[in-house]
């Protein structure tokens, strides 16, 4: 065999797509519908289909990409179904804007053109992000792909809408909801982000009728004040306890208003007076319904004051703000403006500030189909990872509100709702009604607003399987095995999805939900556009190379614990890649035929060391990725193959692998290096998917794709195999040994080139046995000219010393060495390093050099310091050790 076989450097452009090209034409991503493998399934979190792939995309798809190539070769059955979202809003948006490049609006097409170009914009650019979760390796039964708005799942949206209907959960109704004047349509309480505002509260005086006092109401929105129906105090409020049958007269109206008492109020705020407005405040919605109050919508739609805010109507609610208070303040009835931080809604999409809002919606009565999710999660049914999130779900879940599931935009799928227009019979149906079934008109028109998107994704894991048809595949891989998903659509999606599975399948969704953190920039900031600290994957992956960026994001995936991402870290990871490259190419020049059953009486201390070292690390990266512990599985895999397997097995098996221990001890290492590096590739596949095929691809005894090769445990032979712990601690004393002598030789500054003599000491027999049988081992990698094994004794003269677990290891520096030379040329090094210290320390001691220099200048200077400090120790012990020598 020939190292040939592999080009000199490792070129992931000119692998990765020729492989991907080569799984799909091979249908290696292909589930099988009926099989008597055990199954493993997992749904995609749908990417909008206006997406580009993020770096929170490509954590997410690398560890659902990890845990389906495992399971494969594992021997399991496994669908990963993928798909895409239509994304309603975010989708119309794009459209819109595109067509305002043409100076055309939706309303100039008309709804059913429209949709037509939307779907034209579909089919031109919504495979994109497809594309790129294929470039990132992504094994994906892409012939079963499917769209949140394709026939199948049209179906099963409409049935659950139907039905859920039928069984009175779905109803219509005047809601306060949170409403985007921009994208002119409701919003769930989910799509609102909230952020701390600066801003002002406004003390107001309200007036009794009779003239004979007042209230001092505080509010943050003081346009709201056209559409008070009253005040409320507290019924136990002793300020307000002789109070009966008050009237208050609105300021800059001509309405009087009551005064009501709940226990709502909260006394410690202000006056203990609230102002209420049931048409723009969701408590104070209730609040309205509880006294019978009237609810009197002063803004509308667009944003904009209403009829009822007298000579403020037409004003933009922000500039009606500024506009009472002027008056407010002109008429004497404006007491004191206060700074006040407070919480502003914002819609997801546009950021526009939200507007609570009196309208007519159609929602899911959501509470009867949560309580059946919140005792999936505290039966075990489905477990939420890390278990912080289960909190954090059974919070929201207790706490729910009705969902507001109608969108008042085109795109999306249409609630199939009609009203008569001549008896106004309200007909809800799977197929569209010619006819009203109470008076037979034809007049009927269908509501115009579309289901919320996450309405249609709710129903992901069993719609995109067939559902309502009975199908093979809901047969074999519902319910799923694992969700893997960010915790910012815990609530969006993955509870949504829970209600609806048990609803509607009598089966939670996934047996598992792993939540996985954030991908942050290397100071642990969010990545933004405005700080400009975006890591576009596809640039990352163009420069690295995809294994590399997978191996970096699984490396940092830590259960928990946000990711603090680097350029220079995906950099760091690319020589891990290349460090298995060269590993591989040197191995072929060794191995020219596949791995046979190993003899372990024919082979090398050494051989059953690294074979006991692939079983542990074979276990624990089973176990790992069992766990959801992919931190885990790289660090054991990037330990065994660049510290155990490149710094140590290759250097020492290099004597017997040319020959130099005889032709049996070459051919058992042989055939042990071609195990090692087979069952390797086989436990890495799943984190670095292109470079452990095209490695594979040309190794001797492989047939067929990676992908369909037997993961180490689960071989014919994997019980010969023996983890050793006997063995681990020799390979543990020898390498401890080599490391202290090529520490002397460092820090003695004595070449390589110089061979050196050494004795090692024991009173152990045991020990001193293993040695004299493992010389060789200990004489060619610390390249030594002798080595002396004895019982404990006197130390020699003129050697320096290292102790290795009671073993004493002594390096004859006579004739090596001119002390006198060594220490003058340590205590000139040892002012030169003062010098540089004292420059520093006086820099550091610097106020105006640590206030003023930029921070990342500081903590250079810091680390510079430390690194001088930790440099003087090193210089003094080696002084310190050589006095005696002169």
């Amino acid at each position: 065999m020939s190292s040939d076989l592999l080009s000199k450097g490792y070129e992931p452009n000119a692998v990765e797509k020729k492989w991907y090209d080569y799984w799909e034409k091979e249908k290696l991503f292909a589930a099988e519908e009926d099989s008597d493998k055990k199954s493993y399934s997992i749904v995609i979190p749908p990417p909008n289909v206006t997406g580009m792939l993020h770096m929170g995309h490509a954590l997410t798809f690398t560890m659902q990409d990890i845990l389906c190539r495992y399971r494969r070769l594992r021997g399991d059955n496994v669908l990963w179904m993928p798909g895409t979202d239509h994304a309603g809003i975010a989708t119309q948006n794009v459209v819109e804007k595109k067509l305002a490049i043409e100076g055309i609006t939706r309303q100039d097409l008309g709804r059913e053109k429209f949709i037509e170009k939307v779907w034209e914009w579909k089919e031109e650019y919504g495979s994109a992000i497809i594309n790129q979760l294929k470039r990132l390796g992504s094994s994906c039964d892409w012939d079963r792909e499917r769209f949140t708005m394709d026939e199948g799942l049209s179906d099963a949206v409409r049935k659950v809408f139907v039905d859920l209907y039928n069984q009175g959960l779905i109803y219509r109704g005047h809601y306060i909801i949170n409403w985007c004047p921009r994208c002119n349509t409701a919003l769930s309480d989910l799509e609102v982000e909230h952020a701390d505002k600066d801003g002002k509260l406004y003390h107001v005086r309200y007036p009794f009728e009779d003239g004979s006092g007042e209230f001092i109401v505080a509010t943050t929105r003081p346009e709201t004040m056209f559409g008070d129906t009253a005040v409320a105090i507290h019924p136990e409020d002793e300020r307000y306890k002789d109070f009966h049958d008050v009237k208050i007269k609105l300021p800059l109206t001509d309405r009087v208003i009551p005064v009501i008492k709940d226990d709502y109020v909260d006394m410690e705020f202000g006056t203990g007076a609230l102002k209420v407005t049931p048409a723009h405040d969701p408590n104070d919605f209730d609040l309205g319904k509880k006294h019978d109050l009237e609810s009197l919508k002063v803004i509308d739609d667009k944003g904009a004051m209403t009829e009822a805010a007298g000579k403020f109507k037409g004003l933009d609610r922000f500039e009606c703000r500024k506009a009472a208070v002027k008056e407010l303040e002109a008429q004497g009835f404006l007491v004191k403006i206060d700074e006040h931080e407070h919480s502003v809604g914002h819609c997801y999409r546009c950021q526009t500030v939200v507007e609570p809002n009196l309208s007519q919606q159609w929602f899911v009565k959501i509470k009867p189909l949560a309580d059946k999710a919140i005792k999936a999660v505290e039966t075990g049914k489905t477990r939420i990872l890390p278990e912080v999130w289960k909190k954090t779900y059974f919070e929201w879940m207790y706490n729910i509100r009705d969902w507001c599931i109608s969108r008042q935009i085109w795109w999306g799928h249409r609630i199939p709702a009609w009203v008569c227009s001549d008896c106004g019979k309200e007909i809800v149906a799977l197929d569209d009604p010619t006819a009203c079934p109470d008076c037979s008109s034809k007049n009927l028109e269908q509501e115009t607003d579309v289901l919320d998107t996450w309405f249609s994704s709710a129903l992901w894991p069993f719609s995109t399987m067939g559902w309502p048809e009975e199908t093979k595949l809901q047969e074999t891989f519902y319910p799923t095995s694992v969700l893997v998903t960010g915790f910012d659509i815990l609530f969006f999606w993955v509870a949504r999805m829970m209600m609806m599975g048990i609803h509607f399948k009598e089966e939670v969704p996934f047996h598992d939900v792993y939540i996985h953190a954030l991908v942050r920039d290397d100071k642990g900031r969010k990545m933004s556009k405005s700080l400009g600290n975006v890591i576009n994957p596809l640039d990352v992956i163009d420069e690295y190379g995809t294994d590399a960026l997978r191996f970096t994001l699984t490396a940092f995936a830590a259960m928990g614990r946000d990711i603090k991402l680097s350029v220079e870290r995906v950099e760091g990871y690319r020589h891990f890649i290349n460090k298995l490259w060269n590993a591989a190419r040197f191995s072929f020049m060794h191995i020219e035929k596949g791995c046979e059953p190993i003899n372990y009486d024919e082979i090398s201390l050494v051989d059953k060391w690294i074979l006991s070292k692939m079983k542990g690390v074979s276990q624990r990266v089973a176990k790992s990725l069992d766990e959801y512990k992919f931190n885990e599985v790289a660090s054991d895999l990037y330990k065994f193959v660049w510290h155990e397997l490149c710094d140590w097995y290759l250097e020492a098996a290099k004597p017997a692998l040319f020959g130099k221990a005889g032709d049996a001890q070459m051919a058992a290492s042989k055939n042990v290096l071609a195990r090692v590096l087979r069952d390797t590739l086989i436990m890495l596949h799943p984190v670095v998917p292109f470079v452990t095929e095209e490695i594979w691809s040309k190794l001797p005894g492989t047939e067929g794709s990676i992908m369909v090769a037997t993961y180490p445990e689960d071989a014919i032979d994997a019980d010969s195999i023996i983890l050793d712990e006997k063995i681990e601690k020799d390979m543990e004393t020898l390498s401890s040994i080599v490391s202290g002598i090529r520490n002397i030789r460092a820090e003695m500054n004595i070449a390589l080139s110089k061979t050196l003599n050494v004795i090692v000491q024991t009173e152990d027999s045991d020990i001193r046995e293993m040695l004299e049988c493992q010389k060789n081992f200990i004489i060619n990698l610390a390249r030594l000219e002798s080595l002396t094994i004895q019982d404990k004794g006197d130390r020699p003269k003129s050697v320096a010393t290292v102790l290795v677990e009671g073993i004493s290891v002594f390096v004859d520096l006579e004739g090596v060495i001119d002390f006198s030379k060594e220490l003058e040329r340590l205590e000139k090094e040892l002012g030169k390093v003062d010098k540089n210290l004292d420059v520093l320390t006086k820099k550091l001691s610097n106020k105006g050099f640590t206030d003023k220099a930029p921070a990342q200048v500081v903590a250079k200077s810091i680390e510079e310091k430390e690194a001088l400090e930790d440099k003087k120790a090193k210089i003094i012990e080696n002084i310190e050790k050589t006095k005696p020598l002169v």
